[in-house]
């Protein structure tokens, strides 16, 4: 476990990272026995920093969803990051100069019209507190290299973690629904980057169901003496790969019967 120094530091360097769009090395090359827990600590410890500055807890997200994403990372569970209100965006054109290394998930987000306290809480309990299910864009992001400069290798699952979960953005469009209005385990998109289809998925990629992130969320934080509050906007996970961004370049995802959102890079 890293001491409370370390964590501060390793928090600063992100906080510095956003600030200036320039990415920071692992923090697990230079901590090699560094953990998940670490990770989070240094999230809180960013977290900190930005509640400091102004900034408002509008909801979660939750990452690693899939099976393949977790294997890739070597984990058996999802991760989770809070979404702070600077990281909402409309439709329409969005400041490239936010991000660093910008990429484009998939997803959809549920917002909550009550509390949802763990352990114990199911998909049930999740399905009625939701107030409604809305098509949603998660905009993830890089303040940790994604691959080391020097040996390329790839970051690990602890930097990811406390780099916000690589958080950044999340971009809300489309027709909203109720959670019991459509199965939302077929709820579909097809994403294109300038005219071309890049990515296509089904919601029953996160965990069979997308209300099955906001079930593990909710029982994950309440270690931390933590709960989803009424108001909360939680991104369920992506079901589809992230897309790369640069800037100029114009996405469209169509989720059917749900409508669409369109954004650019500008």
């Amino acid at each position: 476990m890293l001491d409370e120094a370390t964590i501060a530091a390793l928090a600063a360097e992100l906080h510095d990272a956003q600030r200036r769009r320039v990415q920071v090395r692992h923090f697990s090359l230079r901590h090699p026995g560094m953990t998940i827990d670490d990770g989070y600590a240094i999230q809180r410890a960013w977290l900190k920093t930005r509640l400091a500055e102004g900034r408002i807890v509008k909801g979660r997200k939750i990452g690693l969803t899939s099976r393949a994403m977790q294997q890739a990372s070597q984990i058996d569970e999802p991760d989770f990051a809070p979404l702070l209100d600077d990281m909402f965006f409309a439709p329409g054109a969005i400041p490239f100069d936010r991000f660093i290394a910008p990429r484009v998930e998939v997803e959809l987000a549920f917002v909550l019209s009550r509390a949802l306290r763990g352990p114990g809480v199911t998909l049930a309990d999740v399905l009625a507190a939701t107030d409604h299910v809305t098509p949603a864009v998660e905009i993830i992001d890089a303040r940790i290299e994604q691959f080391d400069r020097d040996s390329k290798a790839p970051r690990k699952v602890f930097d990811t973690i406390a780099d916000f979960a690589a958080n950044a953005g999340i971009v809300t469009g489309g027709r909203p629904v109720r959670a019991d209005e459509v199965d939302l385990r077929w709820v579909g998109a097809i994403l294109s980057k300038n005219g071309v289809v890049e990515e296509t998925g089904l919601a029953a990629g996160v965990l069979d169901h997308p209300g099955n992130g906001v079930v593990w969320l909710a029982n994950k934080i309440a270690a931390y003496d933590e709960q989803l509050n009424a108001g909360d906007v939680v991104l369920g996970g992506s079901f589809t790969r992230p897309t790369t961004a640069v800037r100029g370049d114009v996405f469209r995802v169509d989720y059917g019967r749900l409508g669409a959102i369109e954004f650019s890079f500008a």
